[in-house]
């Protein structure tokens, strides 16, 4: 029978997934220098390693969570320039965190035009809870303003300044939503767009622990 996938079985098998197809090679990705493609290869290749293990729902990036049981996004990038994209649902997100977790693959990608294969060395996996999703930048700038005695005036003049995607008067009940909850802090970078855009280069060189960022594997250089 298989078993049921937690949060903590999610990490130890990433860790043993990218143990086992680091530096494996796979004609399939020879020449491939899409990042979209690979992105759909790896995680094709991690929800088929992990269905064999474990009962679960997998959902597909067309219409939700790629694993929904455990409320996990998976993330594929290359080392070159770690980001990816996510929907936009609500501009909050930048503030509060997207609503769920993230496991983020990052690679290095080498073809050896002798044998025409292509190998994909896994050098970072991070598992990132969904309460460190927030934009570093905004969740940081926030919680000085309220340190220093800001009030939602104050808030709402950071949130504009800051280009938060949103009229007016939603921006001010949302400063009033900050003042009474305010955010953790976020380790991503998000760009504004139709679609957010994730930058992973603080969690890949993240020097300390923190509490919600799991480190699988760390990058080294």
């Amino acid at each position: 029978m298989k078993k049921t996938l937690t949060i903590d079985c999610l990490i130890k098998e990433a860790r043993k997934f990218c143990s086992i197809y680091s530096g494996v090679f796979n004609p399939e990705i020879f020449g491939v220098t899409d990042g979209k493609a690979i992105g759909t290869f790896v995680e094709h290749l991690f929800k088929e390693y992990l269905n064999v293990r474990y009962d679960l729902a997998i959902g597909n990036s067309a219409n939700g969570l790629d694993l929904p049981s455990v409320n996990t996004d998976i993330k594929v990038t290359s080392i070159e320039r770690p980001q990816s994209s996510c929907p936009f649902k609500d501009s909050k997100q930048k503030i509060f965190g997207l609503g769920y977790n993230l496991l983020v693959f990052v690679y290095e990608k080498y073809d050896d035009l002798t044998q025409k294969t292509g190998k994909l060395d896994f050098v970072s996996c991070t598992f990132i809870d969904k309460k460190r999703t927030a934009d570093f930048q905004t969740t940081t700038g926030i919680q000085k303003i309220i340190s220093n005695h800001g009030n939602k005036d104050d808030i709402f003049a950071f949130l504009v300044e800051h280009n938060i995607p949103s009229d007016e008067v939603s921006l001010y009940k949302m400063a009033e939503d900050i003042l009474n909850n305010p955010p953790e802090t976020g380790y991503l970078t998000i760009s504004n767009a139709l679609q957010w855009r994730l930058h992973y280069s603080r969690i890949v060189t993240l020097p300390d622990k923190v509490a919600g960022i799991e480190q699988i594997i760390k990058h080294t250089k």
